[in-house]
């Protein structure tokens, strides 16, 4: 096997290895979204979810967070989209989580298996919340800011003349 080949080899494990979903997240999970599972019993269906935080609870054993469920990238990191929601869900898992470094909004996806229903207000309505027990709580760090350019700036030797 001569060296380019090896090269092109390691270039497309490198690649692939980028591609994959952090070893906490990996694993067989039903591919049903939060809002779909509140029209039957899905209680023990293996899950993975994410989206943004709504809000933290710490309680004696455990933490709960009520998120709003997103699609999930491939990696699974949630997309980031204010329209795309699909639904909301609570997840829990025994432990402490600072609400100081779980804020609102933060990006977090969960493992876990559905642990039946939690009916909660949100504002005048009452709304069922799919509740996972949750095994992995993956926090995912804050996207950078990009400045995105539309078009080019002008130069100063051929502005828009």
């Amino acid at each position: 096997m001569n060296a380019r080949a090896i090269a092109s080899i390691a270039a497309g494990l490198l690649l692939t290895a980028c591609a994959s979903q952090p070893r906490p997240l990996q694993g067989t999970f039903v591919e049903t979204p939060p809002h779909a599972v509140l029209e039957s019993d899905a209680s023990g269906t293996p899950v993975r979810w994410g989206g943004r935080i709504v809000q933290v609870e710490p309680r004696a054993d455990e933490t709960c967070f009520e998120m709003i469920s997103t699609r999930l990238t491939a990696t699974g990191r949630p997309y980031w989209a204010s329209d795309d929601s699909n639904g909301r869900f609570i997840a829990c898992r025994t432990g402490f989580y600072d609400p100081a470094v779980f804020e609102i909004n933060r990006e977090v996806t969960f493992t876990g298996r559905i642990d039946g229903y939690e009916t909660r207000r949100i504002g005048e309505y009452d709304y069922r919340f799919p509740r996972i027990d949750a095994d992995v709580v993956y926090l995912w760090p804050r996207r950078e800011a990009a400045n995105v350019i539309t078009r080019p700036e002008p130069w100063p030797w051929w502005g828009w003349w």
